[in-house]
């Protein structure tokens, strides 16, 4: 009897130990734009394991634009999507159902930049020079504030635009001094083509508090899959923070990915200047994503008076995100 007990029991621990885990959660998570070094924890989150852990097979896919990735997630085409916070906003008061579920990039990337040999350090020296704008982009609308904070004027320099790539292409040329970028993202394609560095002279050092980046979802998406939220925004928090402890390793996922996906120094070069943004005086100690209600009410506020934003914004800032899937605690 107690050896058929013991057979009883061996093949019962055999079936346990045999039957099939969990299925992963199937995500797609569609970026901003093609990849370059800011994108990097996302593809050393999936390296690392760090999604998987979470029970989340995760997909990447590039986008072509914020606007467009907006328009995927609030179509339930794509699970969460990476893009400009205010860009989702404009979506979201016409009545996009979208909402950011964690705000990255705390402190705005966008500055004017041109090759360091140029010598422009500040805005007093963009006077006399040319600048290489993309009309209505997010950059060009923001950019009477940032004048109004430096005490330029229009008539202090001349302007040229183009599209992105004849933005980028003016500076490369000698047709522009200057162009309007991210601070991590065209310094970092003109260095790529050039091989030269470019000096930043970031908006955020003048005044001009505004979020940027961060992750958005569907608002029917999240309330009916609240865990799988929860669980996404545990993974890419954790991915962060692991990519900021190693920029090298974490560039160096983006390459595995995708070997077409730029230079392994530009990418490390670029994701370590995308760091500094994660975080503002109030959100130093805290973990990524931790947006504050101070900022994103600045951020409507500005949105409304410069980008385009519906002035009926201002009603409920809190309606275009939430930290309520955040994990807890400080860094």
């Amino acid at each position: 009897m107690r050896l058929v007990t013991a057979v009883i029991a061996a093949l019962a621990w055999t079936a346990l130990t045999m039957a099939p885990a969990a299925a992963a959660d199937k995500v797609v998570l569609m970026l901003n734009w093609y990849v370059y070094g800011e994108h990097a924890p996302f593809y050393y989150g999936k390296a690392k394991g760090i999604y998987a852990a979470e029970g989340i097979d995760l997909e990447i896919q590039e986008g072509r634009g914020s606007a467009a990735t907006t328009q995927a997630v609030a179509a339930k085409t794509a699970d969460f999507g990476y893009v400009d916070v205010p860009t989702m906003m404009r979506a979201a008061v016409k009545g996009a159902p979208v909402i950011a579920t964690g705000v990255l990039l705390q402190t705005s990337p966008m500055s004017a930049m041109g090759f360091v040999d140029k010598n422009i350090r500040k805005p007093e020296d963009i006077k006399g020079k040319t600048v290489a704008i993309t009309p209505a982009d997010s950059m060009t609308q923001i950019w009477p504030l940032f004048l109004k904070k430096t005490g330029l004027k229009e008539s202090d320099f001349q302007t040229v635009a183009g599209d992105g790539q004849t933005k980028l292409n003016a500076v490369i040329n000698g047709q522009a001094d200057l162009l309007l970028g991210y601070v991590m993202d065209q310094s970092m394609k003109i260095k790529d083509a050039t091989g030269k560095d470019v000096y930043p002279i970031k908006f955020a050092d003048y005044g001009i508090n505004m979020v940027s980046s961060g992750i958005i979802a569907n608002s029917d998406y999240v309330k009916a899959n609240a865990d799988l939220v929860r669980r996404f925004m545990s993974a890419t928090t954790k991915a962060v923070e692991a990519a900021e402890k190693d920029p090298k390793a974490a560039a160096q996922s983006i390459l595995d990915a995708n070997p077409k996906g730029g230079k392994i120094d530009t990418l490390t070069q670029g994701f370590e200047l995308t760091i500094p943004l994660y975080r503002t005086a109030e959100t130093k100690d805290k973990r990524p994503f931790q947006v504050t209600d101070q900022n994103m009410t600045e951020s409507v506020n500005l949105m409304v008076e410069y980008g385009g934003l519906d002035a009926k914004a201002k009603a409920n800032p809190k309606a275009f995100y939430t930290n309520d899937y955040l994990p807890k605690g400080n860094s």
